[in-house]
């Protein structure tokens, strides 16, 4: 093992060189919160892949792989489609906005007055992302070094914290950038072949295992409707996906930078289907679907290539939990603690003229946030209710109002606070009368939101035509107090 030891202490030692780095980049605010809008397609493309291919679709996806065979990848397809979604039809008037947050979109439509409660969802939101990725590392670390689950825990969510505080996003840009090419050859080129070849290839695969494991609907329609509700619906509205975009040098970038890496999560969930499914035939009767990512890896590859694969993984886990982690200490302190200091004001507006205790401040968010993480993910247990409340939350409240902003002049700001409030109390309810893991809550929540945000919408006084009118120029991008692409672009 000392091999498999050498190649991830390497890789995470140049993790925390990637944070020192991007220290010394971060001077301002928009270069500490979205990498200073630069990036170019190759970059964006990476680190896009990365952020939303993380542990529960690297572990996850495999696992599920295992439990329905080919069916399994169903779950990591819809987050590909909810990506190909945004970056073809949305991406470009996001980009052209020039905000931090998804709450700041929502000022913007609606003049200012739906940010603070769509703020405490989205916050919920990107803390309970943040601690489940966290917690898989307890699984891989367990793999790597035998060490109990509260010390994987802080060993992995310590790394995440030290270079996402140092660096903003530049330091995550680069990490992801890494960790992309690094779950590329370990998992696409390295795991899937040699765990297909391990299992005797496809024709022994479909000798041994029932047909319902080559059924592409196996997993069941309705299983495939909720993925969609949650995960490609939550791919259009979630802040660690809009921060991403945020960070596109222009709209042509995010748009086909996007739709590059919404076509590679098609390709990674249908390579972590086949990978359980290998696993299937090679470990029939492990205990937890779960376990087939690690079990796999550890039994079957040779030294070196084992080490590299567990490093994709924990590449997987990390893109993920440092991309949840700015999101939620962006909310926090932008959408958030601000507003109840009253000290909001419209980011944008000033981002030519930031002051570096704005770096200083969200940096100091990132570390409370991230301690807050490590200390939830030691206390929590049960990651998948967790993760399935933040998600239901998620659509089930902020969903109608934000595509409704950006496709209906008509919607306004009394229409969205009672969407997200109708639609956040109705999941709630639902989940308590039908269980936190039912499909009822979601359906229920966001239909009960579509109509709270139609309804009083056409019965309140249409938005001030000069709010729109600003909405208007600033999705066109031709706001005057955006600031000049002067600066060279980063491919």
């Amino acid at each position: 093992m000392a091999v498999d030891y050498t190649v991830i202490v390497v890789y995470l030692a140049g993790m925390l060189a990637m944070g020192w780095w991007g220290m010394r980049r971060a001077k301002s605010k928009s270069e500490f919160l979205v990498a200073g809008r630069r990036l170019g397609p190759a970059m964006y493309s990476g680190t896009m892949a990365a952020i939303v291919l993380g542990g529960a679709s690297t572990i996850g996806g495999v696992g599920l792989g295992y439990q329905y065979g080919l069916s399994g990848a169903w779950m990591v397809f819809t987050i590909g489609l909810g990506l190909l979604a945004l970056s073809v039809f949305f991406s470009a008037r996001i980009a052209r906005l020039k905000v931090y947050t998804v709450s700041e979109m929502l000022d913007l439509r609606y003049g200012g007055r739906a940010g603070v409660i769509s703020g405490v969802v989205m916050w919920a939101y990107t803390l309970m992302l943040a601690v489940t990725s966290t917690i898989a590392y307890a699984t891989i670390f367990d793999v790597l070094f035998d060490v109990n689950r509260t010390v994987a825990i802080i060993l992995g969510g310590a790394i995440v914290v030290a270079y996402s505080t140092l660096g903003g996003m530049w330091s995550i840009t680069l990490t992801d950038m890494v960790q992309f090419v690094v779950k590329t050859i370990g998992v696409l080129l390295l795991l899937l072949p040699i765990a297909v070849v391990k299992a005797g290839g496809f024709a022994e695969m479909k000798a041994e295992l029932p047909t319902s494991y080559f059924d592409p609907l196996g997993v069941g329609g309705e299983t495939i409707f909720t993925y969609v509700l949650i995960y490609t619906f939550g791919m259009l509205i979630g802040q660690d996906i809009w921060q991403r975009v945020f960070t596109a040098r222009s709209d042509r970038t995010a748009r086909w930078g996007g739709t590059v890496a919404g076509t590679y999560c098609l390709a990674y969930a249908v390579a972590g289907a086949v990978i359980g499914t290998a696993a299937k035939v090679l470990y029939p009767n492990l205990g937890s679907p779960d376990d087939a990512f690690a079990t796999i890896v550890k039994d079957e590859l040779p030294v070196g290539v084992r080490g590299l694969v567990l490093a994709a993984a924990l590449a997987a886990v990390m893109s993920t939990s440092s991309g949840a982690l700015i999101a939620c200490a962006t909310v926090a302190n932008n959408d958030i603690w601000s507003r109840l200091r009253g000290l909001a004001k419209r980011s944008a507006e000033h981002e030519g003229h930031e002051e570096h205790d704005e770096v200083a401040g969200n940096r100091a968010f990132i570390l409370v946030m991230g301690l807050a993480v490590i200390g939830t993910a030691i206390a929590l247990n049960d990651v998948v209710q967790a993760l399935t409340v933040a998600y239901n939350l998620l659509v089930g409240g902020l969903l109608v109002p934000i595509l409704g902003g950006l496709l209906w002049k008509r919607g306004t700001a009394q229409g969205a606070l009672a969407a997200v409030a109708v639609g956040g109390l109705a999941v709630i309810g639902l989940m308590a009368g039908y269980g936190i893991l039912a499909n009822e809550p979601v359906y229920y929540g966001l239909l009960a939101s579509l109509v709270a945000y139609v309804a009083v919408s056409l019965a309140t006084r249409p938005t001030d035509e000069a709010v729109l009118a600003a909405w208007r120029e600033r999705l066109a991008g031709r706001s005057p107090e955006l600031p000049s692409e002067t600066v060279p672009a980063h491919q």
